[in-house]
């Protein structure tokens, strides 16, 4: 499948997928209540989306690569607010176990991703170098 637009790419889209769930368990009981934490989760699984989107235009592989990290380290960021909120009694151990694995999840699509972005850079830059021998 050829990606045209960032929303066609998987991980923005279990990203956006867990960015729903987090807005469902903040948005209730103690966890609402907790604006500090509340604020931050959100904001750490929003980012996830939006690097990928902000990255996608970047105009190049390399800086999209870059921005796909920044990707990467709010779904571990993600994964570590909800030790917080567990610790707290703010949500369940499903709830807790469906987004931290989802975090893993698209940690890890994202991974793959950037590793097939630099073979494609890797084999570009070897043709470039061959046709100008």
């Amino acid at each position: 499948m050829k990606i045209e637009r960032f929303e066609d790419i998987e991980s923005w889209k279990m990203g956006r997928v867990m960015t729903r769930l987090v807005y469902e368990v903040t948005g209730v009981g103690a966890f609402a209540r907790d604006f500090g934490l509340k604020d931050q989760i959100r904001r750490a699984s929003g980012s996830v989306m939006h690097n990928i989107a902000e990255g996608f235009d970047g105009g190049s592989n390399p800086e999209f690569i870059k921005f796909l990290k920044y990707a990467q380290r709010s779904c571990s960021e993600v994964q570590s607010q909800l030790y917080v909120a567990i610790d707290q009694e703010y949500l369940g151990d499903d709830d807790f176990e469906q987004i931290y694995n989802l975090a893993g999840e698209i940690h890890s699509k994202i991974g793959g991703f950037i590793k097939y972005l630099l073979k494609y850079e890797e084999s570009r830059s070897k043709r470039t170098r061959r046709s100008r021998n």
